[in-house]
């Protein structure tokens, strides 16, 4: 049923966590919350000039069954959904799905965006359904172990086909309504996987930065984030890199030493590190810092990656003359921690645990706890240090990541080979042979490598592929700003490209098959 439409926009925030790191979670929640802001600036300025576009967004949930695969189990969960019928051309108008990943939906997703302007050029019908069990799309004891059964990406790709129906019934929709599909990240895979798996119900689908293939030890993400740190085109440099491998080296020095109260004092933290996994915590800390920095690169949340090799290379250091790569991390940390709300750096590891052991829903905001789940259950995407390529601490290992689902789920490590496997298989990896489908990566995007970014053809269909040089995860997916590369620029246009030429081709069929 749809609820009554809303007057103002929702600013609760837990970003989702595709990435472990309780730092890096926390710069994924400011891009979100400086999105929320833009758009909340944005409506603003268009209710001074007369324009009410909150008054065309409406909130709604559906009942979902928990199981769409065991027609004996009649539970259900309430799965909710905005619509935005502003641009909408009734009744012919094409639809434009916007799919929810690992956390809530906000009624920005159908009010901001890449797929609103285009939906605004195309007259479409503009929808956004929130992923199961996170956001508000949960029943009060989903984080309970014994349900978290009902959690998984296939699952939730029946929900899309479920919600599919009801809009269909809903707005009394035909063949003639054209459904395409978007999503960035986890979500960007299920829109992939929806055209994938139920070409039927949508006709294309958009998947930016898209980690379509599973993968245990994702230590290619470390490797990638080292080489973006190096890239001089987004400001990087050879020096940067050591400087940071001299640093986190330094670090662990520290720690074998004994040094902790120093460190801990150094960084800023809560506690002195002195056991082993503090001391883990303490690294991953540090080290989500140039993870984010890459990941959002030039997202005006903390720091691009000319500010922050500026900072290790002592380009405007604060410190004078030669100072060593430890000084210019721990400088570092502090312009982090000085941005942040919280008193001290967190390194407990027994709180991160209490944390993810915490079944209680928090208004409904909770991500930790599903995403790591769902880590231990289909994809991994453990970003580890073990490889020689990565910059920061070999600490961050396979082992310390995958311990956690045998004390949280009571998963087996020996079982996640297997788990992820079937992913593979069941999706088809990194390599799909899908159609309609346009996979959008960007050059310095750790997650491209989990993508789809090479060209394929099969029986005349070829890949549909966009490779952004020189920018971040999702930067697509963001409305035009002034300050954008000219790479992305480009890059928009050819999205716009081939959408008008799915809608095209889906009118021009419709047409054939009337006439036959």
């Amino acid at each position: 049923m749809f609820l009554a439409s809303g007057h103002s926009l929702i600013f609760l925030l837990l970003l989702s966590c595709v990435d472990a790191g309780r730092v890096l979670r926390k710069i994924k929640e400011r891009v979100r919350d400086l999105q929320l802001q833009k758009v909340q600036q944005h409506l603003l300025t268009q209710t001074v000039r007369g324009h009410q576009p909150l008054q065309h967004v409406k909130e709604g949930k559906i009942h979902q069954p928990l199981n769409h695969f065991n027609r004996k189990d009649v539970g259900t969960f309430p799965q909710r959904f905005f619509v935005n019928d502003e641009y909408w051309q009734h009744p012919d108008g094409p639809v434009f799905l916007f799919i929810g990943g690992e956390g809530p939906i906000f009624k920005f997703d159908v009010l901001a965006g890449h797929h609103v302007d285009m939906a605004e050029e195309h007259r479409a019908l503009l929808l956004a359904l929130e992923h199961r069990f996170y956001g508000d799309s949960i029943n009060p004891d989903g984080l309970e172990t014994e349900n978290l059964a009902d959690l998984s990406s296939q699952q939730a790709l029946a929900d899309l086909a479920v919600f599919h129906q009801f809009i269909t019934q809903t707005f009394n929709l035909t063949q003639r309504n054209t459904w395409i599909s978007f999503g960035g990240s986890y979500s960007g895979s299920l829109s992939a996987w929806f055209r994938g798996k139920y070409p039927h119900l949508v006709y294309g689908a958009v998947a930016s930065s898209a980690p379509v293939k599973a993968k245990l030890d994702f230590s290619a993400y470390n490797n990638i984030v080292g080489l973006s740190l190096t890239n001089e085109a987004v400001g990087g440099s050879e020096k940067c890199l050591a400087a940071v491998r001299e640093a986190f080296s330094t670090v662990e020095v520290a720690l074998i030493g004994g040094n902790v109260s120093q460190l801990a004092l150094d960084f800023g933290c809560c506690q002195v590190p002195k056991d082993s996994d503090d001391q883990i915590e303490l690294m991953e800390s540090l080290a989500d810092i140039f993870m984010g920095a890459v990941q959002y690169n030039e997202e005006g949340v903390f720091m691009s990656i000319k500010e922050l090799c500026g900072v290790m290379t002592n380009n405007g250091s604060t410190y004078d003359g030669e100072v060593g790569a430890y000084n210019r991390l721990v400088e570092l940390a502090q312009i982090y921690h000085s941005t942040s709300e919280e008193p001290c750096v967190d390194i407990s590891h027994e709180k991160t645990l209490k944390d993810l052991m915490d079944t209680s829903l928090h208004s409904g905001r909770k991500t930790a706890r599903q995403w790591t789940y769902q880590t231990c259950t289909e994809f991994g995407f453990y970003q580890t240090c073990e490889d020689t390529t990565c910059p920061f601490s070999g600490m961050l290992t396979l082992q310390v990541d995958t311990k956690l689902c045998p004390m949280l789920f009571g998963i087996s490590q020996h079982s996640l080979a297997a788990r992820i496997a079937f992913t593979n298989t069941y999706y088809g990896g990194d390599n799909p042979h899908t159609h309609r489908i346009l996979y959008v990566n960007g050059g310095i995007d750790p997650w491209k490598e989990l993508s789809v970014v090479q060209d394929w053809t099969e029986e005349g269909q070829e890949a549909q592929i966009i490779f952004i040089e020189d920018t971040a995860h999702c930067a697509d997916m963001m409305s035009r700003r002034s300050t954008d590369r000219w790479s992305l620029k480009e890059a928009r246009e050819e999205i716009e490209n081939h959408v008008t030429t799915w809608l095209k081709t889906a009118a021009q069929e419709m047409k054939e098959k009337r006439r036959v």
